[in-house]
């Protein structure tokens, strides 16, 4: 072949293997149009399927951090913090000298984290548990089972074992747990013990608390804001096993502790006023108690509040006289209900019917509305009985033993003789709207609000429902009823020149933690008779106790004021008994002292007010007069 044929030949040869290449590259391009044809579609897919799943994530986020995120976070604080209460001490309790009548003392509560009681195998973890539970069991004396299953407990990272432990039982315990070789999963935290010195001395009054040292009843229970306290808190942050975290920050919040209170009770009145009621309703045998409330007329302070049976504040569970009748046969609701009765402060929490003390305010009314005056001759006139539209009403004289008249009478005689027709006629005259007007004044339509808790008020009937019958047994205290409280302050404000003072019973309190005293002030409600009308109701109370019904309660040396009453049982309930009381005043002339004792259901010799009451009066002014530096009157 010559040259020329070669390179033709050698172009051929180039061109074919061109062209091969060429279908290679084209087919390449057909294949690669192919595949990102597929390519396209899945992309589109796979972006929708991606914003879908960004969407859903957007959401998630935004229900984490908007809706749920105030839960979360607090949950997350929950999980690297660790808080524990500082608590608060309570106030302590004191009377008017001083004499401590409720304070708290240290002790300790015994509790146990189950999950740090464990031994180096399975085996050993079970017998340590046993251990613990008996050796608890024996030194707090619990059921050694129940001990058991709170040792063996999973869910709890701590269970109390024992509260108010005393330190003698702590010092055995750390003595056995050094001997056991017991170093961790039994914890001893400091607590506190409300203590009562006194016992059963003020019981209603004061009140008692529980084992959470929060008040049940009395002054411990309507004064628990003020006693408890606030408690503090120690914020800590901790890591995810709950370790403390070294060197990090603490939030730290003080507790607030509770204010002491001083009341106006004076413990040494207080003694003789209890020595003298248990005393008189065990010789005139009343079913049912008694009750006495001493006063100072002018400031309004509660000297003494006493109710018999009274009960042990170191033990208010366990009843007491008759509250204990019949114990173990009642159910569980029942002996719960005798424990309220128990700590009931009747002075302020029962109503009674106040007999013929009351007569003392519809005379009162009388004179101050110049419708009769003390020693008007004649003025009325008993002949043993009332008939008032058909009814009729008898005078204490005119049935079994005496069957006898008081005749014609003053109005001092009718209230020295207690002569029942004597003030219906007085009651007549005045009337029931004006009647209604002077109790309101005296404070018998409301509280008192002498700041304890369970307080009642006056039951009187209707204005408009008070018919000729009803206006005649009102007007010698029957057929309503009132809180002894109610009667003893109205009589306070006789005593006190016709200026009616609001009772109270806690004198100051004292802010622990600062030693600031706020001082409890007397409050003067209103004046609801002239110093004219209230000093001829005193004299007349004074010839009440030197010549009428109320000698019994007569004093040597000293003037004496006073008025018996006698209620008969109500209606409808003769079971409830009679209620006899005795009022008291002293001196005559600048009075300091008020007393009213009431006596439920006695079954003595008598059930007249000057026969049972006045005698206790007598006792216990006897004693009080010259405590509190009362000179005898020179007259």
């Amino acid at each position: 072949m010559n040259q020329k044929n070669k390179k033709l030949a050698k172009k051929v040869k180039n061109k074919i293997q061109k062209s091969k290449t060429d279908d290679k590259i084209a087919k390449l391009k057909n294949n690669l149009n192919a595949e990102n044809v597929v390519s396209t579609k899945k992309l589109k897919m796979f972006l929708v399927f991606s914003f879908i799943i960004f969407m859903v994530l957007i959401g998630r986020l935004f229900y984490l951090q908007v809706i749920d995120g105030s839960y979360l976070a607090s949950l997350a604080t929950r999980q690297q913090t660790t808080s524990e209460e500082i608590s608060s001490k309570r106030g302590n309790i004191y009377d008017a000298t001083g004499a401590s009548l409720a304070i708290s003392e240290t002790v300790d509560t015994i509790s146990i984290n189950p999950s740090q009681i464990k031994g180096k195998t399975d085996e050993k973890t079970a017998e340590l548990k046993e251990t613990v539970a008996k050796g608890l069991s024996e030194i707090f004396e619990l059921d050694y089972n129940e001990t058991l299953e709170k040792v063996n407990r999973t869910t709890s990272s701590s269970v109390t074992i024992a509260k108010k432990v005393e330190e003698d039982k702590v010092n055995e315990l750390k003595d056995w747990m050094e001997e056991n070789k017991i170093s961790s999963g039994i914890n001893i935290d400091e607590d506190t013990k409300r203590y009562y010195p006194y016992g059963s001395l003020l019981s209603q009054v004061i009140g008692s608390c529980g084992t959470d040292n929060q008040g049940l009843s009395g002054i411990e229970y309507s004064y628990e804001s003020i006693l408890k306290g606030t408690s503090g808190e120690v914020v800590t942050s901790t890591d995810a096993s709950q370790s403390e975290i070294p060197n990090s920050q603490q939030s730290f919040i003080p507790a607030e502790n509770g204010y002491n209170l001083t009341l106006t009770v004076d413990i040494n009145i207080q003694s003789i006023v209890e020595k003298y009621l248990k005393q008189a309703v065990e010789e005139n045998s009343c079913s049912k108690g008694g009750n006495c409330i001493v006063m100072n007329p002018q400031t309004g302070d509660i000297l003494a509040m006493a109710s018999y049976p009274n009960y042990d504040l170191n033990d208010p569970y366990t009843p007491t006289s008759y509250y204990a009748n019949d114990w173990d046969s009642l159910s569980s609701d029942e002996q719960l209900n005798r424990i309220l009765e128990m700590w009931r402060v009747r002075s302020v929490s029962e109503t009674y019917e106040p007999g013929s003390v009351f007569k003392l305010i519809t005379a009162a009314v009388a004179l101050e509305e110049n419708i009769t005056e003390t020693d008007v001759s004649n003025d009325f006139y008993c002949n043993g009985y009332e008939d008032i539209n058909g009814t009729i009403i008898r005078c204490w004289v005119n049935q079994a033993p005496y069957y006898r008249t008081h005749e014609s009478q003053s109005l001092r005689e009718a209230l020295m003789n207690s002569c029942n027709p004597s003030f219906m006629q007085l009651a007549k005259r005045i009337g029931a709207p004006t009647l209604y007007k002077y109790y309101n004044a005296f404070g018998f339509f409301d509280k008192t609000n002498v700041g304890l808790s369970g307080e009642a008020t006056g039951i009187f009937y209707d204005l408009d429902d008070v018919n000729s019958v009803e206006l005649a047994t009102m007007s010698f205290g029957q057929r309503f009823t009132i809180t002894p409280l109610q009667m003893c302050t109205a009589i306070s404000a006789i005593a006190n020149n016709g200026y009616l003072v609001q009772p109270k019973i806690v004198k100051s309190m004292t802010n622990t933690d600062t030693g600031e005293v706020i001082e409890s002030e007397s409050t003067v409600v209103r004046q609801v008779v002239s110093s004219q009308t209230a000093n001829s109701i005193k004299s007349m109370m004074q010839s009440v106790v030197t010549d009428g019904t109320g000698k019994n309660a007569q004093v040597q040396g000293y003037s004496i004021g006073g008025k018996s009453g006698t209620s008969e049982p109500i209606s409808g309930d003769e079971n409830a008994g009679y209620v006899t009381s005795f009022a008291a005043i002293s001196p005559i002339e600048n009075t300091q002292v008020v007393i009213l004792v009431t006596l439920y259901d006695p079954n003595g010799d008598s059930h007249q007010g000057g026969q049972t009451a006045a005698p206790v009066v007598s006792n216990i002014l006897s004693e009080v007069l010259p405590y509190m530096g009362i000179q005898p009157d020179q007259n």
